[in-house]
């Protein structure tokens, strides 16, 4: 079998691609590489990946319709896993057409190549928890309405699933979109609060801490996140001609959307307090208002995922932050 994965060099791709190869699973890697965050981390993810002999990468700007036109034209790809995307939800506020570009351009490059590829299996692509926008029913459904997002990140987040549900009705090609909650771990990425607070505690330099400390989030260790993500990969949703959809997460195309969360939302307090632990030293605090784009609390609902793959997440936060710490002493040493 041979799967492409968007976003090789990124956090949750480096890990996806790592699983898939340790199955001896042919696997090739896209990446562009940018300077969202520290090039070197992704490259440092990137020497990982080539160490393996069934792994090849191609620097890719997905955004590139002939490029990745031609990157489908020179593989035979049986599944795809399309995890490139400009991350971030305060980043959109001031650079919202980098996620025009990746998100939307991109995803469309990557359904069209989908399209073309006549053995093509299954498409999962990454989501997002922040489609729930401002919803307040909890926990967050994938049969609740996501018609309210907050953030252009997350507008652009639910227009890939419409997207990709277009390209299953019309061109019955199974898709499953997974929206992540709060993802972290080993590798992750320094625009998220585990890294950015671990780096002020070192320092000594305040914690900014939004909303007063009233926030709760469904902290997602990365191992439980790519299992999920491996899990609904081998299993392709099939079209259903007789069904009435009667939710958002119902449809007659061959389409699935699933929640990945802990189902344990965890407050921003018992977080701190959690990484103060593993890193040895405690943090000072700097509470502010909430940020725009913001939302209060996540909360992940996994039953479908559970009854679908027969998995759900179960990493505990202090086991997931303390695996973080460890990784992220030794890596700092090297900047």
């Amino acid at each position: 079998m041979q799967v492409l994965v968007t976003g090789a060099a990124g956090f949750i791709g480096f890990f996806t691609a790592k699983k898939l190869l340790a199955q001896g699973i042919s696997v090739i890697g896209v990446d562009n590489l940018n300077d969202y965050y520290l090039p070197q981390l992704k490259r440092d993810r990137l020497d990982q990946l080539l160490k393996q002999p069934n792994f090849e990468f191609r620097e890719l700007n997905i955004a590139d319709r002939d490029g990745v036109s031609s990157l489908f034209a020179d593989y035979q790809f049986d599944r795809v896993v399309h995890l490139a995307a400009q991350a971030g939800v305060r980043y959109s506020l001031t650079n919202p057409h980098a996620y025009a570009d990746s998100n939307l351009i991109g995803t469309l490059n990557i359904l069209e190549g989908c399209r073309n590829t006549e053995q093509m299996q299954h498409l999962v692509y990454a989501s997002s928890s922040s489609v729930y926008g401002l919803n307040s029913k909890m926990p967050f459904s994938t049969s609740d309405n996501v018609d309210h997002p907050v953030s252009l990140y997350a507008a652009t987040k639910k227009s890939n699933e419409l997207m990709a549900h277009c390209y299953s009705h019309l061109y019955k090609i199974p898709t499953t979109g997974l929206r992540f909650f709060t993802v972290y771990g080993p590798w992750g990425r320094p625009d998220m609060a585990y890294w950015t607070f671990s780096e002020k505690i070192l320092r000594g330099e305040p914690l900014p801490i939004f909303n007063q400390g009233k926030l709760k989030r469904d902290f997602t260790y990365i191992e439980d996140i790519v299992e999920g993500v491996v899990r609904c990969l081998n299993v392709i949703p099939q079209e259903q001609p007789d069904l009435k959809p009667q939710s958002p997460a119902e449809s007659s195309a061959p389409y699935k959307v699933y929640n990945i969360g802990n189902n344990q939302p965890v407050e921003i307090e018992t977080f701190i307090q959690t990484l103060e632990n593993a890193l040895g030293k405690q943090a000072l605090r700097e509470y502010l208002p909430m940020q725009p784009g913001d939302v209060e609390a996540t909360w992940a609902d996994i039953d479908d995922l559970n009854q679908s793959v027969g998995y759900k997440p179960s990493t505990p936060l202090a086991e997931g932050i303390g695996h973080f710490a460890d990784w992220y002493l030794e890596y700092r040493k090297n900047f």
